[in-house]
């Protein structure tokens, strides 16, 4: 399973890269805006230092909402840097451009999937990820795991090559499990990912290890 970022926060990214597991970054406009990035030029610089930054894909939003817009907007970030897939809302506007764009070359992850049938017709219209979103299902008492289950059968009963990228990750609990349902890619916030690391019998363990080679000088 791969793992992505996120977040728009420029250290947070050099820390998640540092671990040695980052392969690719996801953002949008409310991340873009919670980091003070604001105006087009802003926005397109702030892609190119995250594609600086990391060696795999970054998933770039587009804000429009009809066919014409949003396929000039996609046009302008995939020239950006060549790891730039767009990202694109789920709707009959969205799936029309991402069968545009998967025709031209150019990747797309679709993004606001909340059901199935929405990730069936992404992956017919030729996109490289869908993004099914675990938690905001929680929050409505809704099983967003559930969801990723469903879709990963679906694309395997018909050998889709489309990846299902997990979003909307709420704790480490959501990327264990995505990994066990056999999603492809999980994106989640710096804080879920290092919480991953942490375990009380492994920060007991080293410190009875540190406690004990004292002994051995």
């Amino acid at each position: 399973m791969k793992f992505f970022i996120d977040t728009a926060n420029l250290e947070h990214i050099k820390t998640a890269q540092a671990l040695g597991i980052l392969d690719g970054v996801t953002t949008n406009p409310s991340l873009m805006a919670k980091e003070g990035i604001t105006g087009n030029e802003a926005v397109k610089a702030h892609y190119k230092a995250i594609c600086n930054i990391v060696d795999g894909d970054v998933s770039a939003e587009v804000i429009s909402t009809t066919y014409d817009e949003m396929i000039a907007e996609a046009h302008v970030l995939a020239a950006l840097d060549p790891k730039i897939v767009v990202k694109v809302p789920i709707t009959e506007e969205g799936l029309k451009v991402i069968k545009t764009l998967t025709s031209e070359g150019i990747r797309t992850n679709c993004t606001l999937i909340f059901s199935p049938g929405q990730a069936l017709l992404a992956a017919k219209a030729g996109a490289t990820y869908v993004s099914p979103f675990l938690g905001r299902l929680d929050d409505i008492c809704q099983d967003g795991l559930n969801l990723i289950e469903e879709i990963r059968e679906i694309f395997d009963n018909y050998d889709f090559t489309t990846e299902i990228l997990a979003a909307s990750i709420r704790s480490p609990l959501h990327i264990t499990y995505c990994a066990k349902l056999g999603a492809d890619v999980v994106t989640s916030p710096l804080d879920s990912i290092l919480r991953l690391l942490k375990h009380p019998l492994t920060d007991n363990g080293l410190a009875q290890f540190i406690k004990d080679s004292a002994n051995l000088k």
